[in-house]
């Protein structure tokens, strides 16, 4: 586990564009080149935070994942501090192998670093795997975002 350097960015963007549709929930429609533009997006505000931290997991010498951290963006309810990360992904080929649990320690480390008592995520209530893989290493659900369809009126 190591902090992203800048010869890491092709990696992360290729990655998080490639995992973007992830993060989608089965009730909104969206084609993978919209959710990897919503990726990129993200990443531009991301870049522009001072606070951000990007981590990059590696598996035998291989980059093989990465967290975007968020650490100069308070709970927009209460406005305390938190650590929140804005991503997460690991690669197919190494999923299930510890690389998520390690990025999420890493994560919780540099928040106890910066003296941050929150670590926060969200993540769709279809993506069965990372919501196990969250609860796992602790975090609780908070809050729900509900959502319905609505049919356009003419």
């Amino acid at each position: 586990m190591r902090r992203a350097a800048p010869d890491d960015d092709a990696f992360i963007t290729a990655l998080g564009s490639s995992c973007a549709t992830t993060s989608v929930s089965r009730i909104r429609h969206v084609n993978a080149d919209t959710a990897a533009l919503s990726f990129r997006r993200l990443l531009m505000f991301c870049r522009e935070r001072p606070g951000t931290i990007d981590l990059i997991a590696a598996v035998d010498g291989e980059r093989a994942g990465f967290l975007i951290l968020l650490t100069d963006v308070p709970d927009e309810v209460t406005q305390s501090d938190q650590a929140f990360v804005a991503f997460m992904a690991v690669a197919e080929p190494v999923r299930r192998r510890g690389v998520g649990r390690a990025l999420l320690k890493a994560a919780e480390h540099e928040a106890g670093r910066l003296k941050l008592a929150h670590l926060s995520l969200m993540v769709s209530a279809d993506n069965a795997a990372a919501r196990s893989l969250y609860a796992r290493a602790g975090l609780v659900e908070e809050r729900l975002l509900l959502t319905k369809m609505v049919e356009a009126s003419a």
